[in-house]
């Protein structure tokens, strides 16, 4: 009964406003408030300050300053053996395996077009059909910024409007097509092992998604929209392997795409196992 209630507040609740007002608080620089919702939300989630930049709760200028900090050098090594491709963010794996006739696997019973997700560009999706996927929760307590898998040449970012949904195993078990429904940053390079996709997904109360070229990624209108980056007047951004490439401001879901016959995982990786930005994700396979 408490699942089934907390599913049909999803649909019922005012998604973006709420949202919206979830970044207002967020971004306020009130110190009375902005000191005692970053501590009271430290305890509450168990955030290791340890390894941030900043380790004071107090210096943040706001809440989502404190959300999206900067780690220590050092503090998570980039895997850099042979043809490693490493993983994007802190979080834990939501599924990993084959895109299988177009669908990727969700949960438990649930599965979401390829295409819907890519924002409906068909000769996007062809070139992953048949190919790997790769889900990444982060959770409240994570760090949250995401970081490129593989060293890449940016070549279109697709902003895909959508719904809101919050994002954990209740809605990813009940809600179909979740990530196909969500508002997302489709970003597409091209890297070694062939193309690359990195899907940054929102959710609720997640109040933007950033990335290191573009800024806040949220159009006026929304709409489909397409950047293209390939064009001969611009100058070329190749983003290194572990460099990052955005972050979520109140946090959510990175999904990572590979061609077909590209990339193998790491078997160590199963379905909720923990991870962290840099440890070996995947291998590429050699020509």
């Amino acid at each position: 009964m408490k699942q089934r209630f907390f599913i049909l507040l999803q649909y019922l609740l005012p998604q973006h406003l709420l949202s919206r007002l979830a970044g207002c608080v967020a971004e306020s620089r009130n110190t009375w408030f902005k000191q005692r919702f970053i501590n009271w939300f430290i305890k509450k989630y168990n955030v290791n300050m340890s390894e941030a930049l900043i380790e004071d709760p107090n210096a943040f200028a706001h809440f989502n300053d404190f959300f999206t900090r900067e780690l220590k050098p050092g503090i998570r090594p980039i895997d850099n053996s042979e043809n490693s491709i490493v993983c994007p963010a802190d979080g834990a794996i939501s599924q990993l395996g084959s895109i299988e006739f177009g669908r990727i696997f969700q949960a438990k019973g649930q599965s979401y077009g390829l295409l819907e997700l890519l924002g409906g560009k068909q000769s996007l999706a062809d070139e992953f059909m048949g190919g790997q996927f790769a889900t990444v929760y982060l959770s409240p307590r994570d760090y949250h910024r995401v970081h490129m898998p593989a060293t890449g040449t940016l070549r279109e970012m697709i902003y895909v409007p959508g719904k809101l949904f919050s994002v954990n195993q209740t809605t990813a078990e009940n809600v179909p097509e979740l990530f196909a429904r969500n508002e997302r940053a489709v970003c597409i390079f091209d890297t070694e092992h062939g193309p690359m996709a990195v899907v940054l997904v929102g959710a609720m109360i997640v109040a933007s998604i950033e990335t290191v070229w573009a800024g806040l990624v949220t159009p006026p209108k929304r709409e489909i929209r397409q950047f293209s980056y390939t064009a001969a007047a611009r100058q070329p951004i190749v983003i290194e392997k572990g460099m990052e490439m955005g972050r979520f401001k109140l946090g959510s879901t990175a999904i990572v795409l590979f061609a077909p016959n590209q990339v193998q995982w790491n078997e160590s990786l199963q379905e909720t196992t923990p991870v962290q930005m840099g440890q070996l994700f995947a291998t590429g396979l050699s020509k």
